[in-house]
């Protein structure tokens, strides 16, 4: 392993609540309390952050996330975006940048042209499955050549950018487990106790909420001891809510929006259920697993089956497939062994992808791509 570059430069639109904002936001942290000189540039403002940065972590917000309502007013954003962060770099003066996305990744190649670091880009979800729209796409074509190296989270979407970006070097790192705390050996539980599973995403058709409360529909008359919790807030909520009454199941879900600290969910839970129909490499499922819960999870792209393997440490099911969610759920909802079973294995997730370990990761990358010469 190689300590890599003290002097780091991380970027990405904003910290609100996501999982790329959680991870980087998590390698930050990281960082600084190794005693790395770490700046983290966000075009929204510092004081929309939803995650804690450490004390050392030098933040720079530029106040410039904000939607155009036309083409040229788009174009005038992005020129003030671009020569904002241009600027908060050459003052840094770091020995390598990281940027989180794609919007991010372009903004970062085009600001830094010129400038005497390189620039490592990463998409954090499933490009195969979620457009950025013309404009980015076309962009990042243009763009990622120059790029130092493009890291995403899984194998399947690291054979799709070889494809596509032939003269860009393609690296493997997935997200690390970013958890506090943890279930200990589960103690015996009255007969009558309410059983929670639990789920916790934006609320966005990617997340497939709606697909979990038809499953969930399915077959909680069977288990009537049975709730379902849906953590997370978005523009999918309202549909949700009228999902959940047209169901008549509005007495056994309750869904309490986005917490900074979702461990007491995770401790009360007894299954935890992913069922998005697309993912980048879902934190959830893996906070989930160190906590030592029995997951199910849908076998979308990407991610969940390089984290799951089935029957082992927890269930994957075709994605989009209700009955299939529904059996799954009737399955661990009705064997309390199971359940123990699997969740057991399910915490083996803490030493496979360890902070440690993911940190070691970039780190060799990082010095690396510092040590390489430069050709943008």
């Amino acid at each position: 392993m190689d300590d890599g570059p003290g002097r780091l430069a991380l970027f990405i639109a904003s910290l609100a609540a996501g999982g790329a904002e959680r991870v980087l936001s998590g390698l930050a942290n990281a960082w600084a309390e190794r005693g790395r000189d770490v700046l983290l540039v966000t075009l929204a403002p510092a004081s929309s952050d939803f995650y804690t940065l450490h004390r050392a972590v030098r933040r720079v917000g530029l106040g410039l996330l904000k939607d155009s309502s036309n083409p040229l007013e788009a174009v005038r954003a992005n020129a003030r975006r671009l020569a904002a962060l241009r600027l908060a770099l050459s003052e840094a003066r770091p020995e390598v940048l990281v940027s989180f996305m794609t919007g991010a990744n372009v903004l970062s190649l085009a600001a830094s042209k010129g400038l005497s670091f390189p620039v490592v880009v990463s998409e954090r979800i499933d490009p195969r499955e979620w457009s950025e729209g013309w404009f980015w796409s076309a962009a990042r074509q243009l763009l990622y050549p120059s790029a130092s190296a493009l890291v995403v989270a899984t194998e399947s979407v690291a054979a799709w950018a070889k494809e596509e970006f032939r003269r860009v070097r393609v690296h493997v790192i997935p997200n690390p487990v970013l958890v506090s705390g943890g279930r200990g050996a589960p103690s015996p539980l009255p007969a009558d106790r309410v059983r929670t599973v639990l789920a916790m995403g934006r609320m966005t058709r990617q997340k497939g909420f709606d697909l979990l409360l038809a499953a969930f529909g399915r077959v909680v008359p069977r288990h009537p001891g049975w709730r379902l919790v849906i953590l997370g807030g978005g523009e999918e909520r309202p549909r949700l809510d009228a999902l959940v009454r047209e169901l008549g199941i509005a007495d056994k879900v309750s869904m309490p929006g986005t917490t900074r600290d979702p461990s007491t969910f995770f401790s009360a839970a007894e299954i935890f259920v992913l069922s998005s129909r697309f993912e980048g490499f879902p934190n959830a499922l893996l906070e989930a697993m160190a906590h030592g819960l029995p997951v199910i999870a849908a076998d979308c792209p990407s991610g969940p089956a390089e984290i799951v393997t089935d029957g082992e440490d927890g269930l994957l099911v075709p994605r989009e497939d209700v009955p299939a969610l529904a059996s799954g759920l009737d399955r661990l909802m009705s064997d309390p062994e199971e359940r123990a079973r699997l969740g057991a294995r399910a915490k083996e997730v803490r030493e496979r992808f360890s902070l440690d370990r993911i940190l070691a990761l970039w780190d060799d990358l990082l010095a690396e791509v510092v040590r390489a010469p430069r050709g943008r």
